[in-house]
């Protein structure tokens, strides 16, 4: 059984990624941020009695049907009514991310250079572009291999496929993101 401490310190140790991962996937961040904190609270009200151990796979199954409620609920929502402010285009800056200024005054001060930073951050935002346009299920399985580090077995489980479907799901995101990235002329 997990204690609170425990159960704490994962919540806090996967928020970051999570809420990533639900923006890939419902590309709205006050969305994603609802998706994440369902995720969490039905972790933490449903399943604080699991070992610490069971909590990232957990976690992440949750996160995933989190998810797929959410398109359900807009799924439904659209057909009910429309809002007029939907048509509207979105004001501010959508290139305004958050967590990366919160990450860069959390970081060690560097000694790079102003365009070694910006070089860099175009190329993570074009590296995420990519990833948002992969398929919903090779990006799952992507995000859940490389970046929320889960073995073959545990995405398999999260995603409630076989283990070679991960795998087949992955090569092809893999395959995608490497071609979509060296057209643009960017070899990692």
């Amino acid at each position: 059984m997990a204690s609170e401490q425990e159960l704490s310190a994962f919540l806090k140790s996967v928020e970051k990624r999570a809420f990533k991962r639900a923006v890939f996937a419902v590309r709205d961040e006050d969305a994603a941020l609802d998706v994440v904190q369902d995720a969490m609270i039905k972790l933490a009200e449903n399943y604080a009695d699991r070992p610490a151990a069971e909590l990232p796979p957990l976690f992440q199954r949750i996160l995933s049907n989190a998810t797929m409620d959410w398109f359900r609920r807009q799924k439904v929502r659209g057909a009910l009514f429309r809002n007029f402010s939907d048509f509207e285009p979105a004001g501010g800056d959508e290139d305004f991310d958050i967590l990366e200024v919160l990450e860069a005054f959390a970081g060690e001060a560097s000694a790079e250079s102003a365009s070694d930073v910006v070089s860099r951050g175009q190329v993570f935002a074009l590296i995420e572009s990519q990833i948002a346009d992969l398929p919903a299920r090779q990006r799952e399985a992507f995000l859940l291999r490389y970046w929320e580090e889960l073995d073959v077995s545990e995405t398999a489980l999260v995603m409630g496929c076989s283990e070679g479907s991960v795998k087949t799901h992955c090569s092809r995101a893999v395959h995608a993101l490497a071609k979509a990235l060296n057209a643009k002329g960017i070899t990692l």
